[in-house]
């Protein structure tokens, strides 16, 4: 099953949805995840809860992320374990990765180097 859920702002951020066989969402990210698009990325993480037993994001054509983006991870991860669930991240770029340590969010989200391995887990 393929969603895609389009671009947050035209052009920023597109944030495509897919749901694996073993019924894992796994939401891809291209662009910018900054304030202007980090509603529409919470309302698709969020509903991803719903639809899958849990979720992966992948970073990898992320090329700026900024505290907004941050606190949407840090909420979907609170949301997914309350519901039973859970949130991995995948495949960050170093600019990206960086924030994600200096934040300390790879110490409290699973971050892996690769989609397939977040599949995993």
């Amino acid at each position: 099953m393929t969603d895609s859920e389009g671009a947050a702002v035209p052009e920023r951020l597109l944030i495509t949805r897919t749901t694996t066989n073993d019924d894992i969402c796994v939401v891809t990210l291209a662009g910018e995840v900054d304030l202007d698009g980090s509603a529409q990325l919470r309302d698709v993480l969020l509903s991803s809860l719903k639809d899958s037993r849990g979720t992966v994001v992948d970073l990898a054509d992320v090329a700026f992320m900024d505290s907004s983006g941050i606190n949407v991870f840090i909420a979907t991860h609170q949301a997914a374990e309350a519901a039973g669930g859970w949130l991995r991240l995948a495949a960050p770029r170093e600019p990206v990765r960086r924030v994600l340590q200096l934040v300390g969010v790879d110490a409290l989200i699973a971050c892996y180097p690769t989609v397939e391995r977040a599949l995993t887990g």
